[in-house]
């Protein structure tokens, strides 16, 4: 085992320091709309701001008027101009895993005949490996807390595996990019073991993947000690993984993707800026918020059929008086989406199922109301009209959580699947090459006269 490493403690010559710093960083807010700067790259209305053009995903969530009035509508999301939700009706009609041609579909473009499906299957099933040694030295020599840091070190390790791992060209950045999406449950499921066994003297089980197994089922068998799940349990997984794959180019671990791609680096570089997006909790971490929420509701709330009850509790979130005391209702609202997020509708029909199946129907019940309250609620105190959803990350952590995942887990599977995304886009953005991707930043500081040390206050 490795020898621990102990913290430096923050001195209080340190908090001085940062007092410095705090009072000579801080730019006062109204300089944004006297330059008028897209803070965040986001108009007066939030929107992104234009920065690419991409033909992978699409989100629609406004339709436009003969006089140009946007109206929101319900959200739809497209990936390489096919309606996600029957891309989704498709593979449940014709009862087959769909992740594997959701991935085929974003980095090549179009959907595979039968002969290019079976032969795309069995490249991802003999790339699902990685090296004993890089299991053993790496995996199990560095254990990390944090299962996306372990993640994005492993990903950075792969560099050192590959002889041509500089080489751009697009069949290197292609074959790369395939072994990375079909590594990643791997990275992430043996990652999350040896965090067990070292942080928690848990056992180390290590089951290799099973070449026959779709994506979503061999997580759930090579996670699970006795590698056994039901039909159901695997088919939900397989559509959370195929909502999570794109969302179009601007939100922001894409647009990181396309931002470290456009300086020329290699496949492993991008990939890990990628992952150090998504970790955030304003990104990929949402849905381990909206679980801890639903955890401290269920109790502080003692009827869950109450809508009374329910309706101060959500007050007080609103009003700080709950939970984290940020003034959020985690998994209500979306940046782009108004009415409605289309992966929140197409997840909700299976998380009832699954909850059936769990015996777990009362909570879903509460979800349920939650999410009726929650608009109301938030209309009523914030005086916001524009209507406000469930997203995806409202029902994805209680997913997770019925298919007995762990929470370290719930963000590296938005990477196991965002990774599809990220590799289309790096293609893209070598397909069409540019400049190097530039923001500019108004510089607002006052211009200084140098004072010698001796004469400094």
């Amino acid at each position: 085992m490795r020898e621990k490493i102990v913290p430096v403690e923050v001195t209080p010559e340190m908090m001085q320091m940062l007092e410095i710093c705090k009072k000579n960083k801080t730019i006062n807010p109204e300089l944004y709309a006297k330059y008028d700067v897209k803070r965040g790259l986001r108009d007066i209305n939030g929107k992104g701001v234009l920065t690419g053009l991409t033909e992978i995903g699409e989100i629609h969530a406004y339709n436009t008027l003969p006089d140009g009035t946007a109206v929101p509508c319900d959200g739809k999301l497209y990936y390489h101009g096919y309606d996600v939700e029957e891309l989704i009706r498709g593979f449940i009609k014709d009862k087959r895993f769909g992740f594997e041609e959701i991935v085929y579909l974003l980095m090549f473009g179009e959907l595979p005949n039968k002969k290019q499906s079976d032969i795309f299957m069995d490249t991802l099933a003999r790339l699902r490996t990685i090296p004993p040694s890089f299991v053993r030295d790496i995996i199990m020599q560095a254990p990390s807390k944090d299962m996306m840091n372990a993640l994005s070190r492993s990903v950075l390790t792969l560099y050192a595996y590959d002889d041509k791992a500089d080489d751009t060209s697009l069949p290197n950045v292609l074959r790369q990019c395939l072994q990375l999406i079909a590594q990643f449950p791997l990275l992430a499921v043996y990652g999350y073991q040896a965090h067990k066994y070292y942080h928690e003297n848990g056992s180390f089980i290590v089951h290799a993947p099973n070449r026959e197994l779709s994506t979503a089922e061999n997580i759930l068998h090579m996670l699970r000690r006795d590698s056994q799940y039901t039909e159901l349990e695997a088919k939900i997984l397989d559509i959370a993984l195929i909502l999570h794959a794109e969302h179009g180019g601007g939100n922001n671990s894409t647009f990181t993707t396309h931002v470290v791609t456009s300086s020329g680096t290699d496949t492993y570089s991008t990939i890990a800026a990628s992952l150090g997006a998504l970790k955030g909790p304003k990104h990929g971490g949402a849905n381990i918020k909206v679980t801890q929420m639903f955890d401290d509701i269920k109790k502080n709330v003692k009827n869950w059929n109450d809508d009374k009850e329910i309706e101060q509790y959500l007050s007080d979130l609103l009003n700080k008086k709950a939970f984290d005391k940020s003034g959020l209702i985690y998994g209500m609202g979306h940046a782009v989406y108004s009415l409605s997020d289309p992966r929140a509708n197409v997840f909700k029909a299976f998380v009832e199922s699954l909850s059936k199946e769990k015996g777990r129907e009362d909570e879903f019940n509460l979800y349920s109301r939650v999410e009726k309250l929650a608009p109301q609620i938030i209309a009523s105190e914030r005086k916001i009209y524009k209507g406000v959803s469930a997203n995806v990350d409202f029902y994805s952590g209680f997913v997770y959580s019925m298919l007995d995942l762990p929470v370290e887990l719930y963000t590296p599977m938005f990477a196991v699947a965002r990774i599809a995304g990220w590799s289309a886009h790096r293609i893209e953005e070598l397909v069409n090459p540019g400049k190097i991707i530039r923001p500019a930043y108004k510089n607002v500081a006052v211009h200084k006269e140098y004072i010698p040390l001796d004469e400094r206050k």
